[in-house]
């Protein structure tokens, strides 16, 4: 069986490992390919090493929305030319550097000592709210990342509770079609947007993420039913962030079907 886990984040968006520590932990669980999608970027596709043993196949994750607001990311794979894929993340990048800073300011005024200049960014330029948080924790100020604190803070209505306008879902996936890639909804358990299946399908979307932690058995049958229907293959990953992600599930833990494997890492 051919071990893939096909969506991992690193430092390069809102992961808390750098892509070299990724490989290193991919290596040691006896993956043969792992994809690095970052959020809304693709600048991660030239950050990796060359030679390395475990294949990596350029990703990417966009942050998108139908026209009601219904989150819907979709995960690219395979891209060719990456500036239509940029084209459409970037807007969003840019807006949830705004939409952090913001919140980093809002938390001055309440008291908390932030430096501005110290908190970690990706790709040593955006700023997400998990940076905040971190910050926060190395200076003693918060106990842990996800706690209380994050909880009536940044969720709930909290002081920093708001959010960005994502890119449009069908957008992105002509985007990733223009860049010559593969495009997967991601997690549909997590944002329950099943119903968005047949029309991203009938514009070419090429897959579904199955193994993922937050589909439930229910989500996953029912992916599965959707997958048949439309013709398209089943993927899945670990959605690895490191510390910056409050479940405990590690580099590999969650892996592609067979269909995502050979469609995406044998293309």
């Amino acid at each position: 069986m051919t071990k893939a886990d096909l969506h991992i984040h690193s430092t390069v968006s809102d992961g808390s490992e750098t892509i070299e520590d990724i490989l290193k932990a991919a290596e040691k669980k006896g993956l043969h390919f792992i994809s690095i999608t970052d959020h809304d970027t693709v600048s991660q596709l030239g950050q990796i090493p060359p030679g390395t043993r475990v294949k990596v196949i350029g990703g990417v994750e966009i942050s998108a929305a139908d026209k009601d607001g219904m989150k819907a990311h979709l995960l690219g794979y395979n891209l060719q030319r990456p500036e239509p894929v940029a084209e459409v993340t970037r807007p969003v990048l840019e807006a949830r550097n705004r939409n952090s800073e913001r919140q980093a300011e809002i938390l001055i005024r309440h008291g908390y000592r932030i430096d501005m200049g110290k908190l970690a960014r990706a790709d040593g330029k955006y700023l997400y709210k998990q940076h905040i948080m971190d910050y926060l924790v190395s200076t003693g100020q918060v106990p842990r990342m996800f706690n209380g604190f994050y909880q009536s803070t940044f969720k709930n209505h909290g002081i920093c509770d708001f959010d960005i306008e994502y890119a449009d879902v069908f957008e992105a996936l002509e985007a990733v079609k223009a860049a010559g890639g593969q495009a997967v909804l991601a997690h549909c358990g997590q944002q329950q947007n099943f119903y968005l299946i047949p029309a991203l399908a009938r514009r070419g979307l090429d897959g579904l993420e199955l193994n993922h932690h937050t589909n439930s058995p229910g989500d996953r049958a029912l992916i599965r039913k959707y997958a048949e229907e439309y013709g398209l293959f089943l993927t899945g990953g670990s959605d690895y962030h490191g510390r910056y992600e409050p479940q405990p599930f590690g580099i590999g833990d969650f892996l592609s079907e067979e269909s995502g494997v050979t469609a995406i890492c044998q293309r």
